[in-house]
This record gives structure tokens, sequence and C-alpha cells, in this order.
């Protein structure tokens, strides 16, 4: 199979977890809330998890996968440092007197992560961008089915000493609340609504020169990575207070669309009821343009959509040439 790009819209639902907050004021952490328009053309505030966190969780699987299967990494990504390339000396001295082509050719060379991720690179006069394989949306709750509350929580102190206990308990009720902390902790449950896409024939590819710059075993293998990390997005998808918050996953249920062709694969937000039904249909119709460019794979768990995934994985040896 040759795979020009991938698309997921999915639906999750997460109960109880607290994935992504906007910081704290006092004693209260305030969970992420957006505004969207609903799929009846209603403003709605709903709970959200920004397409930076799922990003930054899809790095961390990508960077154990990476890791585990051999793939080229910087000295940066190996650490897993957010700057990445940039904070590889060796690179960075190399790239002193080079073109920008050939500091891109070069990036893409040493670094699967920054090949797939995108990074921006600022040396001196240089400002050299290589813009991501994957993009996600913010992930949003369904209005009519996503709920956020906020819980009471209270920390003890108990290492005060036996002489400081005992003054405490000479002076009573003024000292009795000593050495406790209140603060207030959101949790939210609900059915959220995910996008993504997956532009598979750039991995490798100098949007400069216009030129793969890997050979097609290693595009291959960077996109298995790849994939496999997306699968293991939803199947642990890291974040805030994972600790004590660890998100009940209830059920993942949506539709991948994959291209063969220069026809991106589509996306409709799963916010919209029958999606998945539309996108069926959008395919079919834009084959119709290009023949059988597109399929559409629809999937009503967890264990389905692994499957569809791995499914990918396995026939994924891409001869498709990128025409961007």
């Amino acid at each position: 199979m040759s795979i020009y790009s991938v698309s997921l819209s999915a639906q999750l639902t997460l109960d109880m977890h607290s994935l992504n907050n906007e910081g704290g004021e006092g004693n209260q952490i305030q969970t992420r809330m957006v505004n969207i328009v609903d799929g009846n053309g209603r403003l709605q505030n709903v709970n959200a998890i920004s397409g930076d966190m799922i990003k930054h969780i899809l790095a961390e699987h990508l960077h154990r996968v990476a890791t585990a299967s051999g793939l080229p990494l910087c000295a940066g990504c190996r650490t897993f440092n957010a700057n990445r390339i940039s904070a590889d000396e060796t690179y960075m001295d190399d790239i002193a007197e080079k073109s920008d082509a050939e500091s891109l050719s070069l990036m893409l060379q040493t670094c699967a992560m920054d090949d797939m991720l995108g990074n921006l690179i600022t040396a001196g006069s240089k400002s050299l961008p290589r813009k991501s394989v994957v993009e996600f949306g913010w992930v949003v709750g369904l209005p009519e089915s996503t709920r956020s509350d906020s819980y009471f929580h209270v920390k003890y102190a108990n290492e005060r000493s036996d002489k400081k206990r005992d003054e405490d308990s000479e002076e009573g009720t003024r000292k009795a609340n000593l050495g406790q902390a209140i603060f207030h902790r959101p949790a939210n449950s609900g059915i959220y609504a995910l996008v993504a896409t997956i532009e598979a024939a750039r991995i490798g590819f100098n949007d400069i020169t216009h030129e793969y710059v890997i050979s097609e075993e290693e595009r291959q293998a960077r996109f298995k990575a790849l994939l496999e990390a997306l699968l293991y997005t939803l199947v642990e998808p890291a974040g805030a207070m994972r600790g004590t918050q660890a998100p009940h996953i209830v059920d993942v249920a949506g539709v991948l669309t994959v291209s063969q062709d220069v026809i991106p694969a589509p996306t409709l937000s799963p916010i919209k009821e029958g999606y998945n039904e539309q996108l069926a249909q959008l395919c079919n119709t834009l084959n119709g343009i290009r023949a059988n460019a597109l399929t559409s794979h629809q999937f009503t768990s967890l264990a389905e959509y692994a499957e569809k995934v791995s499914g990918l994985m396995a026939d994924a040896p891409f001869t498709m040439r990128y025409a961007g």
C-alpha cells in the first residue's frame, strides 16, 4: 500500500481526568475551558485538552518507540530535551557555514523526531523552520456529554516535632488547623472530540529542495514508529495529575481515513453528529475525482482502533512521492 496521508477523527470517553489545566488561583486549580460552536450552530463553553498537550503525549511515546527501534535521534532528542536538535551542539556547529537547504537536509538525516515533529532552528541570522508532519486539533468536550467539577482536598503535614505538637496542644483551637493545606482540584468526565492528521509523504522530504534525503526504508521505519506512537497516545493519554487522577478510558470510536494519492485524507469534527457516515460518504465522492484514492476505516472500540492502526503499520511500505 502506498500512503500519502492519514487522518483520525475520533470520540474519546474519558472519566475523572485532569489532563490539562489553566493554572491556579489561590487554592483553586482551574481546568481548561474553551468556547466552541456545536453541531447545531450554538455557542458552548466546554472543557478541552489543548493540541499542544496531545502532541506532547505523542512525542513522549514516539521518543520511546524511536529509541527502542534504533531510529536516529539528535543529542537533544535522546534526552527528550524540549529544544530537540537546537540543543545538539554538534549539529549547531555544523550548520554555521551551511545554506538553509543543506542545514535542513542534515536535520532530517540526523533526527527522526525533528523530521516528524518539526522544529524552528535559530542560530545567528539563521531562522530555519521544519513544519511538523503530524497535526492535532484541540480535544474538545461534547457540550451535552461533558461535565467539570471541583473537589475538596486536604494535605496534612505530620513532620512537626514533639515539642511543637505539645505547644499546639496547649494553645488549643487557635492551632487546631496548623499543618493542613486546603485546596480544590478539578476533574472532568465526558465524550471528547479529537482530530489529527499525518502527512506521511513528507517524512524525510526537504521542503526547500523538494527532494527526499533519506532512503525509502528509513521513511517506512519512521512512519511505522509514528503510527505506533499515535496508537499509544489513545492507549495511555499522559498529562497533568495522572499520579492520582489517571483518566478512566471508557470508550474510543471513530474513523481513520487513508489517502493513496494527492487528495488529503479528510477529517470531520466528531462534535457533529453523524460525522462518521459523512466521512465515508465524502471519501466515496472524492474517489470520483481520483479513483480509489481514499479509504475509510471505522472503529467502535479501542481494540478495533489498535487493529486498524496495526494493519496500516503492516501495509506501510509507501512509494508515494510528496507533491508539495
